[in-house]
């Protein structure tokens, strides 16, 4: 109910509904100056998502502790070998940002009581062999267009595993995408570039048991990781598991 009561002249009413009603128009203007004055400081203030390390300019990679052997005997013959981008901060180069994601992941899996993994060169050729044919032929997926999954890839080259898996990734240097765990970040650096990878695995339920031999799967004994960066700074990205005969 809209109750109104006069004590005055119709002039003192109107003056009084005058005055509310500038004052009301005086509220808007300020609520209108403040929201414009939010919007404005987000667009100068937010901070710029920048590899995930903080605010400002992120640090170069430090030194990647080395995964192992990376002239293996038996290699696949698709391997691309370095493949490299250059960003404002530093060069990234695929055996680089394999070195810290082999790391990365025995790092999680000593958190949960389990054996790091054995550098295997062979096995992160084949893997490698596979990231650059998905970046070549523009697919994203375990089983080639030849109906060729990771163990029939990897018997294709040597057969002393008696049981393989396969972890796949992919994403973007120095361009804004979506973080694993939320909110956006441009990679700049090898460093921060794997541990996006592992965050993608980790935080998949299947590839995350695949990782940390989780359900039916097998207790690995080694791994081996092929990256590979296409001329426009997309990452494609596998991680291959073994379990020796």
């Amino acid at each position: 109910m809209d109750e109104r009561r006069s004590d005055g002249t119709d002039g003192e009413t109107t003056e009084r509904v005058d005055r509310a009603l500038l004052r009301g128009l005086l509220s808007l203007l300020v609520a209108v100056a403040l929201v414009v004055s939010l919007a404005v400081g987000a667009a100068v203030f937010a901070p710029q998502a920048t590899d995930g390390l903080g605010l400002g300019e992120p640090e170069p990679s430090s030194e990647p502790p080395p995964a192992g052997e990376r002239n293996p005997p038996v290699t696949d013959p698709d391997d691309p070998g370095v493949t490299r981008y250059e960003t404002d901060v530093e060069t990234i180069t695929s055996p680089t940002v394999e070195d810290f994601v082999h790391a990365e992941i025995n790092e999680r899996r000593t958190e949960r009581g389990l054996e790091p993994l054995e550098w295997d060169g062979t096995v992160a050729s084949v893997a490698r062999a596979h990231a650059a044919d998905m970046g070549q032929r523009d697919y994203f997926a375990h089983t080639n267009p030849e109906g060729e999954g990771p163990y029939d890839r990897f018997r294709d080259v040597d057969d002393y595993c008696r049981a393989y898996g396969e972890n796949i990734a992919m994403t973007w240097i120095d361009r804004r995408v979506e973080r694993p765990t939320g909110g956006i970040v441009r990679y700049r650096t090898a460093e921060a570039l794997a541990t996006g990878l592992v965050d993608q695995w980790m935080n998949s339920t299947d590839h995350r048991r695949a990782i940390l031999e989780a359900g039916e799967t097998p207790a690995w004994d080694r791994a081996g990781v092929g990256v590979y960066i296409t001329d426009d700074g997309a990452v494609y990205a596998g991680q291959n598991f073994c379990r020796e005969w």
